[in-house]
């Protein structure tokens, strides 16, 4: 495919327009792959506005008179509609690691006599970690970590929770949400999924799948922003069974009652808990909007569209250079990137983003490349199959300063 031909597939994008919503530096190819958006035009003067008139004439009028304090739950209607759930579902609060920790301590206390956590070998290591923890503020409770091969058959009698990633960080792979749910469920176990690397990128359909515990990042697909907060889903017929272990004043019933004793708030209110952060909220809240008169379906088609571009520019421009696709080639399997397992990945990497092209390392071997369809089209993909082709042929990645690491990796 030539270069002209895909700047013709990118004219006759019915989504073409909504790039113009994003700040892109000139002559840069984004395809970090997602860990953290573009910054949406609209972000900078919100912030201004919030920065300058809310907080700076305004002051704490503000959290009445221009809505901070309905921002959790406003935000996360809006949320909602991403993922398939009702809007009284979903409530915007703290990170995916606090919000995790808050779901496996109530979840787990509606099953005392079950007293295992099942979770997958491999699963983003924040997942693991506040997992191992969560577990010892339970009594009884244990962590077991499987392979992923073995997930489904390590569902057993004593299994309480099941906490699963929807989309892989590193490969890509999707688990079936529905089937996986309804097969936890006949065994008597609940499931919360992590949409961190599906919210704002693949099709979620909780309400119809059956989903009842869910926790998504903010900062990814979604555009709000390093550090965005994150969201919290819990189905309607369960928020009422659920107490939050870790409780604050913004999840009380009456907040400005100011009582020493806690009475949890009704619905997904109650999984608050301290005072909610109005410049990360708002940029958040942003970042949202600029999904604004996207279907979710529509933007799936375009990324699986430029997932197969991407994959087979590189199978025809980069063969016999040692790259090994590691994400599932079929649509409905995975997620909306692509990654390539090789052995000097770090260095393709850093040659890459030397060149214009961000995307990321994902240790020890894997490099990953973000479809955002919202912004990306499909000249970007054939310039960044070019430069890459360019590094593996040239060779420019074995330039010693390519191989220096900094913390962020």
């Amino acid at each position: 495919m030539t270069v002209e031909e895909v700047c013709a597939l990118d004219a006759a994008d019915p989504l073409r327009a909504f790039r113009e919503r994003f700040f892109i530096p000139e002559g840069l190819i984004y395809l970090d792959g997602n860990s953290l958006g573009v910054l949406p035009r609209a972000t900078a003067e919100r912030q201004r506005k919030v920065v300058e008139l809310e907080w700076g004439v305004s002051l704490i009028r503000s959290w009445n008179d221009h809505g901070w304090i309905d921002a959790p739950q406003r935000i996360g209607a809006k949320i909602a509609r991403l993922i398939g759930a009702r809007p009284h579902e979903v409530i915007v609060a703290d990170s995916v690691t606090v919000n995790l920790f808050k779901l496996i301590t109530a979840a787990a206390r509606l099953a005392p006599d079950r007293h295992a956590l099942l979770s997958e070998a491999g699963n983003f290591h924040t997942d693991l970690h506040v997992a191992s923890g969560a577990v010892e503020a339970v009594p009884g409770m244990r962590l077991e970590v499987k392979p992923r091969h073995q997930v489904e058959e390590g569902i057993g009698p004593d299994t309480n929770l099941l906490l699963l990633t929807h989309v892989h960080y590193k490969t890509g792979e999707r688990f079936e949400m529905g089937r996986i749910t309804a097969l936890a469920k006949a065994a008597g176990a609940r499931t919360i999924w992590d949409l961190s690397h599906s919210a704002g990128a693949v099709p979620l359909r909780l309400n119809e799948d059956g989903a009842e515990l869910a926790v998504g990042c903010g900062y990814k697909y979604l555009n709000g922003g390093p550090g965005a907060p994150a969201f919290l889903y819990v189905a309607e017929h369960l928020q009422e069974q659920l107490a939050p272990m870790l409780r604050g004043w913004m999840g009380h019933a009456a907040p400005f009652d100011f009582t020493d004793d806690y009475l949890p708030a009704p619905g997904i209110a109650r999984f608050l808990a301290g005072t909610p952060p109005m410049l990360s909220m708002s940029a958040l809240e942003s970042g949202i909007d600029a999904f604004e008169g996207a279907e979710m379906d529509a933007l799936w088609e375009k990324s699986a569209r430029l997932f197969d571009l991407f994959a087979r520019l590189v199978e025809q421009r980069c063969g016999g250079h040692g790259l090994e696709c590691v994400s599932p080639p079929e649509a409905e399997r995975r997620g909306s990137h692509i990654s390539y397992r090789h052995e000097h990945a770090f260095e393709i990497c850093q040659a890459l983003i030397a060149a214009g092209v961000i995307g990321d390392f994902r240790s020890p071997d894997v490099v990953r490349f973000g479809i955002t369809p919202l912004y990306l089209g499909y000249e970007d993909i054939w310039q960044a199959v070019d430069r890459l082709a360019q590094t593996l042929e040239s060779g420019s990645w074995r330039d010693p300063r390519f191989s220096v690491r900094g913390k962020v990796t």
